[in-house]
């Protein structure tokens, strides 16, 4: 009597395991991308994730870094998905070859998971030195994935898997130390002094600067802060050189990260006019509203997206 060989638990449940695993950070990195693009605060049980939110890190190609995550989560779900949709009885052939080329895919979608999340740990860790449960989950993730995906099927061949899934980390490897060389290449020669202001101050802006520094108003951010230079930007060359700006990224110019921390600041830029922190970057008549400016309102020069009003989330 032949018995029937067992078949490991693993093997059953690898798929299954893609699957939650993969809807639970599809969830997540949407989550994540919409309060990016919104500007607003994460939940999040310390001010970590939201300095790893705003941070250049966290912007690729112009698009949120989550973009991509959600992306790449949810291809995982498709992959492992797949071969349980079709009728193992009446389509056993199609089941089988849809089963070793996804298998393929899950192996290598892991892999090339597990080495981005290496590297953004190494950043996460000596670079950004911020706690972030998210970024740490999802890194848990991709390691359960790259793992599963080794162990979670028979391979017919052991020796040719572990070559290509070497040449895939490899080339995620270069891949992510060339594109956030590119990213985060310096545009001035200090690169901590962040872009250089293009446009030109009016006598309101002017005006309006001095005002603020007069009623001690404070405006926190940091050099690499795209929202932050875009504030500036609404002031002009002239009048950004009398804003009360205080820098939070240690490699900045005159950084000054512990007063930061003390005002509690959790995303960029933030403005403390009276006592009440505004989040997000502020047309000149909302900063003019909120400390009270009475002078000339000559400085509206920008068609660009602002944020809610003052006071409002």
């Amino acid at each position: 009597m032949i018995r029937k060989r067992q078949i490991p638990w693993i093997h059953r449940w690898s798929r299954l395991i893609f699957i939650i695993l993969g809807t639970i950070g599809a969830i997540g990195t949407a989550y994540l991308t919409y309060e990016k693009l919104v500007q607003g605060e994460v939940a999040c049980p310390t001010s970590g994730c939201q300095e790893v939110l705003a941070s250049p890190y966290a912007t690729v190609f112009g698009l949120p870094l989550t973009v991509f995550g959600f992306a790449a989560y949810v291809a995982m779900v498709v992959f492992a998905a797949a071969p349980l949709l079709v009728n193992g009885e009446t389509q056993k052939d199609l089941r089988l070859r849809l089963e070793q080329w996804t298998g393929l895919f899950l192996f290598l979608g892991g892999t090339a998971m597990v080495v981005f999340s290496t590297y953004l740990m190494f950043v996460l860790f000596t670079v950004i030195k911020a706690a972030c449960i998210y970024c740490l989950v999802s890194a848990a993730f991709s390691l359960i994935f790259f793992i599963v995906g080794i162990i979670g099927r028979e391979w017919e061949d052991v020796g040719q898997l572990f070559f290509t899934g070497t040449l895939v980390a490899i080339a995620m490897g270069v891949g992510a130390l060339g594109l956030y060389a590119q990213v985060n290449a310096p545009v001035t020669e200090d690169p901590g002094a962040g872009p250089p202001i293009t446009t030109a101050s009016t006598s309101g802006s002017i005006e309006l600067a001095n005002h603020l520094k007069q009623v001690d108003a404070k405006m926190y951010g940091a050099y690499w802060c795209p929202h932050c230079h875009e504030q500036k930007e609404l002031f002009g060359k002239e009048a950004v050189k009398l804003v009360p700006y205080v820098e939070c990224d240690p490699q900045g110019v005159d950084p000054q990260p512990e007063q930061c921390r003390e005002a509690g600041i959790t995303g960029y830029p933030t403005w403390d006019i009276g006592g009440e922190l505004y989040s997000g970057r502020q047309t000149l008549d909302q900063l003019a509203d909120a400390s009270g400016y009475q002078g000339v309102r000559d400085f509206d020069r920008s068609p660009l997206p602002v944020a809610p009003p003052l006071g409002q989330p």
